[in-house]
């Protein structure tokens, strides 16, 4: 594998489309609808969609570890005390599953078996 400046640029791309998924679901993973968390669940599912996405249709684990790596730094940014002192994942069971779930989904992603090539359909004979 060779380097070259359209794969650098991608996977440019991919950290940075990671980096806003993580911050979106970083911001919204704490929203419950009574017992049901919500946000968790649609923050989860869409990390989960973007990096399948991403590794489908580059075919390049590199470009889908560059997303996940984008989201796990932009949930481990956030999840810090700010400036003013305000903390956007509390430490509560939304926030260490959102904080123990990207790194699992990355790994699960990244780490998953490359799909074979396919083969050409073979007519089926007429008996």
């Amino acid at each position: 594998m060779k380097f070259s400046w359209a794969r650098a640029g991608t996977w440019l791309i991919a950290f940075i489309v990671g980096a806003v998924y993580g911050l979106a679901g970083t911001i919204a993973h704490s929203f419950a609808i009574g017992w049901l968390p919500l946000g968790l669940i649609l923050s989860l599912l869409g990390c989960a969609a973007i990096l399948a996405a991403v590794r489908l249709l580059t075919a390049d684990r590199w470009s889908a570890l560059a997303a996940g790596m984008g989201m796990m730094i932009a949930t481990l940014v956030f999840s810090g005390r700010g400036p003013g002192g305000s903390v956007i994942v509390p430490d509560s069971v939304l926030g260490q599953v959102w904080t123990i779930a990207i790194p699992i989904l990355v790994l699960l992603v990244v780490a998953w078996p490359a799909l074979p090539p396919r083969r050409a359909d073979v007519p089926l004979e007429a008996n």
